[in-house]
């Protein structure tokens, strides 16, 4: 069939080329020669001169967690202040208006956690300049921020009898300068040739065949859209996003996006075999990601080609492409079509990207619910930049904690003991995600103006809720569609979920970065868990399923299970 021949190429061309490129991301964060050294090396040397940093200088967990956060701080504050005076920069060829200052902060801490929540439409809310300045060098940043992170984690989880775990400000500057860079390059040379627009004019003025006024929008959009899904932020140059043609022109550019979103998380889970000196442990996590992923697909793109009956009407009869009835269409792009589309949503929300070439409000409630749960599990299939491997590794030291109480054993990651403190960290930083979920959802279903924000009503209007609270605290993005976020209440909400989301994760993480990075290697025995085979892959997706069900099906039970039984039987909100 077409849609499994698309599948099978998009992931054979991300594994194939996350392998060099896990090796390439290895000798970036080990600080050893790459073939761009006589290029970049220049470059990186001037930055740590101009920022005052010493690169030969290690940090302790805590050095680098201060680093980090006041580094998102600025971030913040500085995107927040070009937002309040966009109206009086330069390059705003479309008059973009400034923001309030509600609706500044809620874009900025958005940009800055990875999340790119959008309020606003891109072509109008937004000038050219700060669309470069502003949203692109944040896509940059919060991306290298994930990376960081992950790298720090992963050093604390191979060294050994040391309290360091690297350098903040140099694993930032060498992931921008090495990684994101150059791999953005060659894909906005690629969109390009493809269609997508890179140009700084003003929106163009034309008349159509019609005789109808037309206003088509026009921007730096090759650029953007690149580290976009490179670096799994998904904040769109469009209101559309990926479905807007500008963005997203051809069935070949939709799979290039695909792979893009997928590329980095994956090569990253592989590094992690690369430091330990066993590539068996990247392949396990990698290989769980996959997993997870293709269970997540398969049920997107059968609950997509069965369709909703009751929007098939007189389309019945017809079929596409690609066999499946016209009426399935609804609220996608006929050039990307069912397997397109719902190969994309599939990857958006287990990657934490949030761009999106499909109206998640039209999915199937399930497929909008398996979308959800993606985003839910802790944003471990593949993951954000960075974040998915911590959030893999996390959820990886949980798994050997439970092996252990099985066989009586202390449980061990890496060849290290995981103590009461670690498993601690890491309970903490899970229960932070799970928490921010449902408490911030619960707060906007008993409060009027917030339950009010819905378009639709019934299990439909708890599933829109569901869905933009889960975005905001797994930092993805996407929304289903109908909810009123620029609402004062969701504004702000969302603003704390992202904010949770992101660093009551990361400081948790960097935590047991420093506490593992100070204990020895344990001598393998007879009873040790091996979690570098099969058996340990079906270990760590089972408590990773476990953990989301047990966690969240009360939730999904009365927004987009109680929704799909009920369109069964031709009910519709």
């Amino acid at each position: 069939m077409p849609g499994i021949a698309q599948f099978l190429l998009v992931m054979a061309v991300v594994i194939g080329a996350a392998i060099p490129l896990s090796r390439y991301l290895q000798l970036v964060l080990d600080r050893e020669p790459t073939l761009l050294d006589p290029v970049l090396g220049p470059v990186e040397r001037l930055t740590y001169r101009v920022v005052g940093v010493d690169p030969a200088g290690e940090m302790t967990w805590l050095g680098y967690a201060i680093s980090l956060l006041a580094f998102s701080a600025v971030s913040v504050v500085t995107v927040f202040i070009l937002l309040l005076a966009q109206g009086a920069l330069p390059l705003n060829p479309n008059g973009a208006a400034s923001m309030s200052p509600i609706l500044a902060f809620n874009v900025a801490v958005a940009f800055a956690t990875n999340t790119n929540w959008q309020v606003y439409a891109g072509e109008t809310g937004v000038s050219h300049l700060i669309q470069m300045i502003g949203l692109t060098w944040q896509n940059f940043m919060s991306a290298a921020v994930g990376v960081a992170v992950a790298a720090a984690l992963v050093r604390g989880l191979t060294r050994t009898g040391t309290r360091t775990i690297g350098n903040f400000w140099v694993d930032l500057t060498r992931t921008c300068l090495f990684v994101l860079l150059p791999l953005c390059l060659v894909l906005a040379i690629m969109f390009v040739g493809q269609g997508v627009a890179q140009n700084l004019s003003a929106p163009i003025r034309a008349t159509g065949p019609d005789g109808a006024a037309q206003t088509i929008p026009q921007g730096p959009v090759a650029s953007q859209e690149a580290i976009k899904q490179l670096g799994t932020n998904g904040g769109g140059f469009f209101n559309a996003n990926s479905a807007h043609p500008y963005e997203n022109p051809t069935p070949l550019t939709n799979a290039l996006q695909v792979i893009a979103i997928l590329l980095l998380p994956a090569a990253l889970a592989l590094m992690v075999g690369r430091f330990a000196g066993d590539m068996r442990q990247g392949w396990v996590l990698l290989g769980a990601m996959v997993l997870l992923f293709v269970i997540g697909l398969g049920a997107i793109w059968g609950l997509e080609r069965g369709g909703n009956p009751l929007l098939m009407g007189a389309g019945a009869a017809q079929t596409t492409s690609e066999g499946v009835p016209s009426g399935n269409m609804e609220g996608k792009e006929v050039r990307f079509g069912v397997a397109g589309s719902a190969l994309f949503v599939n990857a958006t929300t287990a990657a934490s990207c949030g761009a999106v070439n499909t109206s998640h409000d039209s999915l199937m409630p399930l497929s909008g619910g398996v979308a959800m749960l993606n985003i839910a599990l802790g944003e471990v299939i593949f993951g954000g930049v960075g974040s998915g491997l911590y959030g893999m590794l996390i959820f990886a030291m949980i798994a050997v904690f439970i092996a252990g109480l099985m066989v009586g054993r202390t449980p061990e990651y890496l060849g290290k003991k995981l103590g009461p403190k670690d498993m601690k960290l890491a309970m903490f930083a899970l229960l932070a995600l799970e928490a921010g979920i449902l408490i911030t959802a619960g707060a906007a279903v008993v409060t009027p103006a917030a339950a009010a924000a819905t378009l639709n009503a019934g299990p439909h209007a708890l599933s829109e809720i569901l869905y933009g609270v889960t975005s905001a605290v797994g930092n993805n993005g996407s929304a289903m569609g109908g909810l009123a976020a620029a609402e004062p209440f969701y504004a702000v909400a969302l603003s704390i979920a992202m904010l949770i989301g992101r660093y009551l994760f990361i400081v948790p993480v960097l935590g047991i970065a420093g506490s593992m990075a100070t204990k020895k290697v344990s001598p393998a025995s007879t009873g040790t868990f091996p979690t570098n085979g099969l058996l340990f892959v079906g270990l760590l997706v089972g408590v990773i399923i476990i953990v989301g069900a047990l966690t969240f099906f009360p939730a999904y039970a009365l927004g987009p299970v109680l929704e799909q039984l009920l369109v069964g039987t031709g009910r519709t909100f």
